[in-house]
């Protein structure tokens, strides 16, 4: 049996910002104008009128000022509201895999590697953009690595089930590393014209090296155990898979097809379920709160995370203690975790202890439970 350690991580960051201030001119625009031409049926009660958003009410929501999105021309468009990107044809790099790429050399440029080094990719995201070949298997390909790759989807949930995989493949022995890549465009399944949620994603791609400790060619965080839960809720949910649907007119435009969640019941069913698969993972490995020096959590919801945060230390979060990303790149799905991990654990010293965690639709849940080295 091998130890498991992470070597490097990278985030690739799109150029394009959306501030709240931008996104609520545009979403109040497309209200007016959905009011507008719905006029005599709201009049006569037929359907709701749609009510404006604000900046106060996107920040208290959720803590979110921004974030970062492929296209904003699309997005805060009135007409359009959501992103336009350009049909690639079949001989062009997926936008996905050029995210990822961008994201996995840096992930080896930290860890001290190349390429030839890497055994197996793992692309782990919540919404792929396309059912095959494996968007794994491309990048693999733009890296020219030997070996395999395989797609994985556990919705927010998902970097943290591919270190799983990963660190257990390399705990057996069968590889010697693995990049485990999440390239994220929530933007392309958000519903920018839902008050409730039309703040709620950005986008971005992440990178974790994850090798035999004895290969790591400088500082590492040894993975010293991983655990995974799911439970089935249809809370959050989005429909729109390769098996595509349509309304009885025959036009498809269901709003099922976007992301929806019930809010109130998430934040009710799914905190216990994070906390207490925290505190099990904790106790089974003999990790006290007061060894933890750094919780990176899944960056879904300011409020969340701090309830978290208190029920793992059981104490408010110091400063640094519980890092947030989530006012800078909003919800960026299972790469909310690995961005607050490699931006904020470089202070992180020899034999400090941290958890990385991330949960989501599924219900899913997946613990990392690491130690710094060098």
């Amino acid at each position: 049996m091998y130890k498991p350690a992470i070597t490097g991580t990278g985030v690739f960051t799109p150029s394009e910002i959306i501030t709240n201030a931008e996104l609520v001119v545009a979403f109040n625009a497309y209200v007016d104008l959905y009011n507008a031409e719905n006029a005599a049926a709201i009049k006569a009660g037929d359907m709701p009128e749609k009510a404006h958003s604000s900046e106060e009410f996107i920040f208290k929501a959720s803590g979110i000022e921004q974030r970062y999105v492929m296209d904003k021309t699309g997005i805060l468009d009135p007409t359009i509201m959501h992103p336009v990107l350009r049909q690639r044809s079949d001989d062009e790099p997926g936008v996905m895999a050029e995210m990822a790429l961008d994201a996995a050399q840096k992930a080896l440029a930290q860890a001290g590697k190349t390429a030839a080094d890497v055994d197996a990719v793992i692309c782990a995201a919540s919404n792929l953009e396309r059912a095959y070949p494996a968007v794994a298997i491309e990048i693999q390909d733009l890296l020219k690595i030997n070996g395999f790759a395989f797609d994985m989807n556990v919705a927010c949930s998902s970097a943290t089930f591919g270190i799983q995989a990963a660190a257990d493949m390399v705990r057996s022995g069968s590889i010697r590393s693995a990049l485990v890549v999440n390239p994220e465009i929530c933007s392309a399944h958000l519903e920018w014209r839902d008050r409730d949620c039309h703040f709620i994603f950005g986008d971005v791609a992440t990178a974790t090296l994850i090798e035999r400790t004895e290969d790591a060619a400088g500082p590492y965080f040894e993975i010293k155990s991983t655990r995974c839960a799911t439970d089935f809720s249809n809370n959050i949910r989005n429909n729109n898979g390769f098996l595509r649907r349509s309304r009885p007119d025959g036009l498809a435009d269901r709003r099922d097809m976007q992301f929806m969640q019930n809010g109130r019941k998430v934040f009710k069913e799914v905190l216990p379920m994070v906390a207490d698969h925290i505190a099990g993972h904790m106790a089974d490995n003999d990790v006290q709160a007061s060894d933890l020096k750094r919780l990176w959590l899944h960056q879904a919801n300011k409020s969340m995370n701090d309830f978290i945060g208190r029920k793992v230390l059981g104490r408010p979060p110091e400063n640094g203690e519980q890092p947030n990303i989530l006012q800078d790149y909003a919800n960026t799905s299972s790469a909310g975790s690995i961005i607050a991990f490699s931006k904020h654990s470089s202070d992180m010293k020899d034999g400090d202890t941290g958890l990385i965690c991330s949960f989501g639709a599924g219900y899913s849940v997946g613990s990392v439970i690491v130690e710094k080295h060098g």
